[in-house]
């Protein structure tokens, strides 16, 4: 039985001295087995504790002599095992949770004296200098030479870039990083994410730079990745839309998407309301959604994209008279905020209320309305801007919706005054 954790011995008689324990454990290798006390000539357990400093490991003896386990954050990797003689506690931390509640029952066996062959018994040896390293927390792989075939990657890796690798996929084995921060895929074949990149539940920088991306998964958006991404970088890639929930990723401060072959950003991208940091250059947008006014940024770039020159007479009108009983009873939902859900409606109608669209009246329209575009400058929504095309302009056609002609008929007739003017 041997488990890989930080250990910290603590002498109970430090404090009758005036002394205090240093609070730090040490990584080590703590094992359980049979040794062979030479004054006595009989096989007794012990517990062995391997460290970096000391790799023959330090014995202490277990039958009989555990006066205590304190096991009250064992779900954390803590534990701390009391022994009689000599006076100390054995603090354990960052165990793997299962590891070290099957190593807490084989001590407590082994102070028992039970059988020790029902006990998971190991050989008190000198460990490896590899053994009781600290647990490595970033891994850089830069070619595909020095790929780990086969060999894992360190389990309690917080940082993890893998470029110049030429992969086609993600490697399912680095989604059991749980401890995973910062993922960094850039620069290399992959064509597809997995829905299990979700299930990193401390995944806060995801970097899929200069990849063949064509699409990113609405499972992606409706997963833990909701309350931990900060930072996603799909620059580079083959993407010609995101999905109708991308901006269910709320917790979202830093977005890259240039280059790529995007025709328009989410319809509800004002709902990043944390969202600090947005490039989109060199896409194919004409138009940027209305809800691109609910931002509040500190840097966007938009250069390059094909934007139309808004003229607020050129419309689309989908409106019918007398409006269906259907768009009014979802107009009356949206303003006056009712409560609705998939266990309420049909989802395709949650769908349509998700994108729900607010007249300059404040007023929501659903399936019909009238839209233009209108100019808008892009100092509105962010603090440095840069230009979006070569002539210096600031300036960027939004999306705007109308619930009604006569909502339609008085913009027209602003417009028409503010050119009188």
């Amino acid at each position: 039985m041997k488990l890989q954790c930080d250990v910290e011995v603590v002498n109970r008689m430090l404090p009758s001295f005036g002394m205090k324990s240093r609070g730090k454990g040490v990584r080590a290798v703590v094992s359980i087995g049979k040794h062979l006390d030479k004054s006595s000539q009989r096989s007794n357990i012990y517990m062995m504790i391997c460290t970096a400093k000391d790799r023959t490991g330090s014995k202490y003896k277990l039958r009989d002599n555990i006066e205590k386990f304190f096991t009250w954050f064992v779900e954390e990797g803590k534990a701390t095992v009391r022994l009689k003689e000599p006076a100390v506690d054995v603090c354990l931390s960052k165990a793997d949770a299962n590891s070290l509640k099957n190593f807490l029952s084989a001590a407590r066996l082994a102070d028992r004296g039970s059988d020790t062959s029902s006990l998971p018994l190991s050989t008190l040896t000198p460990v490896r200098a590899r053994d009781v390293e600290q647990p490595k927390k970033k891994l850089s792989v830069m070619s595909k030479k020095d790929y780990p075939l086969t060999s894992n990657f360190p389990y309690s890796l917080e940082q993890l870039q893998v470029s110049y690798c030429k992969l086609s996929r993600v490697d399912m084995r680095m989604l059991s990083l749980k401890a995973l921060r910062r993922l960094d895929l850039s620069n290399n074949h992959i064509k597809k994410l997995p829905a299990t990149i979700g299930d990193l539940g401390c995944l806060s920088e995801l970097i899929l730079h200069n990849n063949h991306l064509e699409a990113f998964s609405e499972a992606l958006c409706l997963s833990t990745l909701q309350q931990t991404l900060q930072v996603l970088d799909l620059s580079q890639n083959r993407l010609q839309s995101l999905p109708s929930r991308f901006c269910q990723l709320r917790e979202l401060m830093n977005l890259k998407l240039d280059d790529n072959k995007l025709a328009g950003l989410p319809l509800q991208i004002g709902r990043l309301s944390k969202l600090r940091f947005l490039s989109a250059a060199h896409n194919q947008l004409t138009v940027l959604p209305a809800d691109f006014f609910k931002l509040s940024l500190e840097n966007l770039d938009l250069f390059g994209n094909p934007f139309v020159q808004p003229n607020p007479l050129d419309h689309t009108m989908q409106l019918a008279f007398p409006l269906p009983l259907q768009e009014i009873a979802s107009r009356a939902v949206a303003d006056l905020r009712i409560p609705y859900g998939p266990h309420l409606i049909p989802a395709h109608l949650c769908g349509e209320l998700e994108a729900a669209k607010m007249c300059e009246c404040r007023r929501i329209c659903v399936s019909f309305h009238i839209k233009t575009a209108v100019s808008m400058n892009l100092h509105q929504v962010s603090h440095t801007v840069v230009l979006v095309d070569d002539m210096g302009g600031t300036d960027a056609p939004v999306q705007q919706h109308f619930c009604s002609l006569s909502c339609y008929s008085e913009f027209l007739d602003g417009c028409l005054q503010r050119g009188l003017r």
